[in-house]
């Protein structure tokens, strides 16, 4: 499998090779457009100067003459169609035309520089070829001759040129180990992010990146730790979640398992057996409660859950849900008053539903003897408010703190038949709708619980 690394290493010397080749041709189409006839130009001029001045001067040598030329920088081929003699630097290639020498011994002048074929990488400028020259005519002692010249490249290459050489050697070198060295610490921390990733495949949220950077990658490293937080909150929840399951399960499980033991008591008397029959059928109850809720909050916490909004009479609904529940009112001697007005609502019928019911129930549950409902329906502008109020048992300011955490109960001793997950529902269908729960209880006073919906 190929690292982040090596592809790193992999792209940086291919785009380093391939600018290289880039620049390589963009400067042979500069030289072959622009440079080469330039070239051309300025040496044919020298050349003419050269020429010039062998004609007006006379030197007595001439050849000590071009040698001191091409001494001084010049590869110069001097012929007068018979003989010919090279000065300076010696050519690779001393091939030349001979309609090229007669041309230039009629008067012509000779653009080898110009006329060199072209080929990449500007060779035409460092061929050292007697064609790759320039050519004009000169008259000395009164006979024609032909002066082919070109400067020696080896000379022009001093010093400077080798500093600015070694100058640009060195900085490809270092800018390479450089961006080796960059790219090594760049990647260790994406390195660290994949161990700790596969250590929370297994489960251990206990795994924190130590990376101390103000990057994009110190950003992801937080982001990271943050979620593995989440994550070790997350699985906390979970494992107490699957112990308050197994418990709410395994106590009615038990209570139903001893009785039904008793049942099988052929000398129970039929109070007996009467009372034995309740209590399973209520733990019963409680068990498909459990499971109904279980799945509601299942259903809830799916993110992609959407609501079913429709317009619907949420003063009828209350009112409905105080009808349904009046039996038990009666059973726990508990007056209800309300004062509803005409409201309609776009929601979730059926989910409301839930908040109702589970908020009702625990006004009469937590209620005391001949104790108080009072349930208030208001309409505002953005806004729809829904308060419940009971003259019940009340709740500490640390139980109130508690009291929406999925099963948690106001009664420690748990001998309420209560699942301790109703206020959870309310609380996570409220929330659904954009609204919000606030609760008011004050210990044997009472609790009020406003439920506020926000209009479409």
């Amino acid at each position: 499998m190929k690292t982040l690394y090596s592809k790193f290493v992999v792209t940086t010397m291919l785009v380093m090779i391939g600018s290289l080749c880039i620049g390589f041709l963009a400067t042979n189409t500069y030289y072959h457009q622009v440079v080469k006839e330039k070239n051309d130009a300025k040496n044919v001029k020298i050349a003419q100067d050269i020429a010039k001045y062998i004609e007006s001067s006379k030197p007595d040598d001439l050849d000590n003459y071009l040698t001191t030329l091409g001494e001084i920088g010049y590869q110069i081929y001097a012929t007068n169609g018979n003989e010919g003699h090279f000065f300076g630097g010696k050519y690779r290639d001393k091939t030349l035309p001979s309609n090229t020498v007669k041309h230039v011994l009629n008067g012509g002048i000779y653009h080898g520089m110009r006329d060199f074929p072209k080929e990449t990488f500007v060779t035409g400028f460092f061929a050292n070829e007697l064609i790759n020259t320039i050519g004009v005519p000169f008259t000395y002692e009164n006979k024609q001759y032909a002066l082919f010249i070109r400067p020696d490249i080896r000379l022009l290459f001093s010093e400077v040129h080798t500093i600015l050489g070694g100058l640009m050697l060195t900085m490809t070198v270092l800018s390479l180990l450089g961006m080796l060295l960059f790219a090594k610490a760049l990647i260790r921390p994406i390195t660290q992010l994949t161990e700790a990733t596969h250590q929370l495949a297994y489960e251990k949220f206990d795994t924190l990146l130590e990376i101390d950077r103000a990057d994009e990658i110190g950003q992801l490293a937080v982001s990271f730790n943050v979620m593995t937080e989440k994550l070790q909150e997350n699985d906390r929840i979970r494992k107490e979640f699957i112990s308050n399951v197994s418990h709410d399960f395994q106590s009615p499980l038990l209570n139903i398992q001893g009785y039904v033991d008793l049942l099988k008591n052929p000398l129970l008397t039929d109070k007996e057996r009467q009372e034995y029959t309740t209590i399973i059928e209520l733990e019963t109850k409680r068990m498909s409660t459990l499971t109904k809720q279980l799945l509601l909050l299942t259903s809830l916490d799916q993110s992609t859950r959407l609501l079913k909004r429709e317009s619907y009479r949420l003063d009828e609904q209350l009112k409905e849900t105080v009808r349904k529940y009046r039996w038990q009112l009666e059973e726990a001697n508990v007056q209800l008053s309300y004062q509803i007005e005409p409201v309609t609502y776009d929601g979730d019928e059926g989910l409301l539903q839930n908040v109702w019911d589970n908020l009702l129930t625990n006004a009469i549950k937590y209620n005391v003897e001949g104790g108080e409902i009072h349930i208030h329906l208001q309409e505002f502008p953005t806004s729809v408010e829904v308060l419940i109020e009971d003259s019940g048992i009340g709740m500490t300011a640390e139980q109130q703190q508690k009291v929406f955490d999925r099963f948690y109960r106001v009664d420690t001793s748990r001998t309420k038949q209560g699942t301790g997950l109703g206020l959870a529902i309310v609380k996570q269908i409220s929330e659904l709708h954009g609204g919000t729960v606030q609760m008011e209880s004050v210990m044997n006073s009472g609790t009020k619980v406003r439920v506020y919906l926000p209009k479409l």
